[in-house]
């Protein structure tokens, strides 16, 4: 089952939801979470205090709306856009991510919070 969680970033708030995976449980543990973001082109990404290697989810292969752990960053990515490395629409990570969740709302309006100082993660 899901966890649905609610990402708020500067003053857009966009509904998504975590897998049912061993990692995303482990990250739905830790919410609420609040941070200032990252920013890599369309992708906001941000330390988190989970701690995982790459599981059976990992890929290279996302696509607006993922959710995603990098484990070299110990950082959740939210991707709602192309990244420096994309060749077409579709966001390509710097590294392999673990898949735990994704934007049910219309990921592209987190492009309105880019500069945002503050994002949060939160059960919804």
């Amino acid at each position: 089952m899901t966890t649905p969680i609610r990402i708020i970033a500067g003053k857009i708030v966009v509904q998504a939801e975590l897998d049912d995976t061993m990692l995303a449980k482990k990250i739905a543990g830790h919410l609420p979470i609040e941070t200032t973001p990252n920013e890599w082109g369309d992708e906001f990404y941000f330390g988190i205090p989970v701690r995982s290697g790459l599981d059976e989810t990992a890929t290279t292969k996302v696509k607006v709306g993922d959710i995603g752990f990098w484990p070299p960053g110990n950082a959740m990515a939210v991707f709602f856009g192309p990244t420096p490395m994309s060749s077409g629409a579709d966001p390509v990570p710097a590294s392999d991510v673990c898949l735990i969740g994704r934007i049910t709302d219309d990921a592209t309006l987190l492009r309105k919070a880019k500069g945002a100082r503050n994002i949060r993660i939160e059960k919804a």
